[in-house]
């Protein structure tokens, strides 16, 4: 039976919905989310197939968005990690009258690399997915620490990381692989070009998957978001600095009211 994981926290006056990024779960906000709590009415979920959202097969980036959407909020702000950061731009280019603000965090509209686009090499994904079969728990470890890597308390960040992971079952195969496969495919920088609704990108400076030579041409090319390097952070910032983090959060929260 399909059944999606969600927990509401706090009392404030402003919805926050948070999406973890690929092989993880909820588990991920654990070091902020008291501190957000206090500020927001924090909506935690474990993407379909992640975590404890049991019964799902591989999913559609469209097909996983429309599974989040109906238990969310009416209005909120999205926020979504990685991953995650694909289905929130998703929803708000489906929904954008259930977002009151999109937060992107170390997520790219396009993952791969393209001409003239800088990403991961798609031989690079497809390799994960080659070595999902033979080994699939060493592989999610070895995507988790490309995640931490060049920040100064990294070997911490992954050793959380893979926690968080190793507390849960882990996802199926098939879930791991659908994830992959909209990683490899999905290319939203033209829609999202279009967003009028206000949208906050945060980046990691130190970050190996999404390299920070894309702040520049989403700049140019979305001069309607906004964008925020943390310095000395990689692929994790709320994890290696969740005081900025927390921060960057309130204050889009109270340039809305």
């Amino acid at each position: 039976m399909k059944r999606l994981w969600w927990q509401t926290v706090g009392t404030g006056n402003c919805h926050l919905v948070l999406l973890h990024g690929w092989g993880l779960n909820a588990e991920v906000w654990n070091n902020i989310r008291e501190e957000l709590a206090s500020q927001f009415t924090l909506h935690l979920v474990d993407l379909p197939g992640f975590g404890r959202s049991h019964g799902y097969g591989a999913l559609t980036l469209e097909e996983m968005a429309q599974e989040v959407l109906e238990q969310a909020p009416q209005k909120a702000i999205w926020l979504g990690w990685s991953l995650g950061g694909l289905v929130a731009s998703q929803i708000a280019l489906t929904h954008p009258e259930r977002v009151q603000a999109l937060v992107t965090v170390a997520s790219s509209p396009c993952f791969s690399a393209r001409d003239g686009w800088p990403g991961i090499k798609p031989e690079v994904l497809a390799g994960f997915q080659q070595q999902l079969s033979d080994d699939f728990q060493r592989t999610v470890e070895r995507f988790l620490a490309l995640q931490t890597m060049g920040t100064e308390s990294a070997r911490q960040d992954a050793r959380l990381l893979k926690s968080t992971v190793l507390a849960l079952p882990m996802p199926e195969v098939s879930v791991l692989n659908g994830g992959l496969e909209i990683l490899k495919t999905v290319d939203l920088r033209e829609p999202l070009a279009a967003l009028s609704l206000p949208h906050l990108r945060i980046y990691g400076y130190l970050d190996g998957l999404v390299p920070r030579k894309i702040v520049p041409l989403l700049d140019e090319g979305w001069p309607q978001s906004e964008s925020q390097v943390i310095a000395k952070a990689a692929h994790a910032p709320f994890i290696s600095h969740p005081a900025g983090f927390c921060e960057a959060l309130v204050a889009l929260s109270q340039r809305l009211d």
